[in-house]
């Protein structure tokens, strides 16, 4: 979807743009699109508002349809989108969460400075990519059976610690405690077998695409006492980022389900201006069929992730000859990004249950809140931001702004600004492994195509990004890691 968007855009102030609830038919609230000038300019080249205003259609959205500054065109929802739908009168979307249901950045911090890695950079990632498996048909070394795989469906990352992989105290410092339960909990009787097939292999692997594992330094401090809380304590520290999801098993859950919305959206008589939009209420079969499926894939992504921080902290451990808890790897913290989730928050007044789709958008919960974890929760939640592999990402904290303007949402990342084919054109007669390497950074992937598609010039500047979720007060920067060595699919 390439043509510009030429719909209907007030501007509220400096960093938020309406799309207001009679641009369209069956608009129920308006859509609110956090954006800085610079940046609507590239928001609006595809029809991602569009997609906006599309969601503001569906059945229960309360306040607003949201979008976050790394809006793009997605499947359904923007990616970027952010909507919360009452429990009784709503509807959840598979396009509320995307094909890869629980995609999300896993960060570790070392006691390990810039001084001490960078002479060793090329040692260290070539070990991590042996240790690592990934690529898009990479299989994992876990192999798990029907059953166990049943097991982590229910346990997520608790099943890893279970079996050796991690520490206890990476539990408490993610989001969710790794593990999605509440009012739906996991229910893996609503998994396919084709789901479970893709699977059982593919625990502990990286993937490809946007997926990426990158050895980062501190360069910039923000908030000394936020980040002091988080673990950093100071510029040219080492810190390890991860970003994957679920793999062909969120994929398939996803790709499931879409049938099964599609059938239930005639059955209630829902009427939807993009079939891609397919849904269900909440509180239906198919509903809940589909939040306890998703559950299922939320928590293989988060053992997933678990695993390969396993494989990071032993990387290190045979590279710097010490054992992980001596190099004070401790996890930060872990966000999920493509999430649907019931949560409480206060609308018009009053405490409300609520499901907070977030595609492409991170829960950035502000001090005090209860599911912030106890370590955090007189600062707030970490929120771990993903830039492009040749500049850098970001350490944010949660705001108590978030709660009341955006659900307690937050940005995920840069956000895709050329398509994969226009990344493939722009770079053809270049070497992007070279370019990284005279800026300092070592790659290594699994395929010269990955690093086309992925290079900076594909995205947006994630400061740009960042700077807008600031100066609206819905997150506060932190923290600035540079990569300095890269692993990709």
């Amino acid at each position: 979807m390439s043509e510009k968007w030429e719909g209907k855009l007030e501007r509220i102030d400096t960093y938020r743009w309406r799309i207001p609830k009679d641009y369209k038919k069956g608009m129920r609230v308006d859509g609110v699109i956090y954006a800085s000038a610079q940046l609507i300019e590239h928001i609006v080249q595809d029809q991602s508002p569009e997609q906006v205003a599309n969601v503001a259609t569906l059945p229960g959205i309360q306040s607003y349809s949201i979008a976050m500054p790394d809006i793009h065109w997605g499947y359904g929802f923007p990616i970027g989108g952010v909507a919360a739908m009452d429990i009784k009168e709503g509807v959840v979307s598979p396009g509320g969460v995307g094909f890869d249901i629980n995609c999300g950045v896993r960060m570790l911090r070392t006691d390990l400075t810039i001084e001490q890695v960078q002479p060793r950079i090329k040692e260290l990632v070539d070990q991590i990519f042996r240790d690592v498996p990934a690529g898009l048909k990479g299989e994992g070394l876990i192999k798990v059976n029907p059953q166990e795989l049943r097991e982590v469906m229910r346990k997520g990352a608790i099943w890893m610690i279970e079996h050796g992989y991690g520490w206890e105290e990476d539990i408490e410092r993610s989001e969710q405690s790794t593990t999605l339960t509440g009012l739906l909990p996991p229910e893996p009787s609503n998994i396919s077998n084709r789901a479970i097939e893709r699977g059982k292999t593919q625990l502990g692997t990286l993937g490809g695409g946007n997926h990426f594992l990158e050895v980062q330094v501190v360069d910039e401090i923000y908030d000394a006492k936020v980040a002091e809380a988080f673990g950093i304590t100071q510029v040219g520290q080492i810190t390890v980022m991860i970003h994957t999801g679920s793999r062909g098993f969120g994929h398939q859950t996803c790709d499931d389900y879409l049938d099964v919305m599609q059938k239930a959206q005639k059955k209630y008589g829902i009427e939807l201006p993009d079939r891609q939009l397919a849904c269900a209420p909440i509180t239906s079969e198919e509903g809940e069929d589909y939040l306890t499926a998703m559950a299922c894939a939320a928590n293989f992504a988060w053992a997933n992730r678990q695993a390969i921080a396993h494989w990071v902290r032993q990387a290190f451990a045979k590279v710097f000859g010490s054992k992980p808890q001596q190099l004070g790897m401790h996890q930060i913290y872990d966000v999920a990004h493509n999430i649907a989730k019931i949560e409480e928050h206060e609308i018009n007044g009053k405490a409300k249950s609520v499901c907070v789709h977030r595609k492409g958008a991170t829960r950035a919960f502000g001090p005090g809140h209860p599911a912030v974890p106890e370590v955090y929760r007189h600062v707030g939640q970490p929120v771990l931001i993903p830039g492009d592999m040749g500049r850098y990402s970001f350490i944010l904290v949660g705001t108590v702004t978030a709660m009341r303007e955006t659900f307690g949402s937050t940005c995920h990342g840069a956000g895709r600004m050329m398509s994969r084919h226009g990344a493939m054109r722009e770079a053809q007669g270049r070497n992007i492994a070279q370019e990284l390497a005279e800026k300092g950074i070592y790659v290594r992937a699994q395929n010269k195509g990955t690093l086309a598609e992925e290079a900076s010039y594909a995205y947006k500047d994630v400061a740009n990004v960042v700077d807008v979720c600031e100066g609206v007060g819905i997150s506060r920067k932190v923290a600035r890691m540079r990569p300095i060595g890269v692993v990709k699919g």
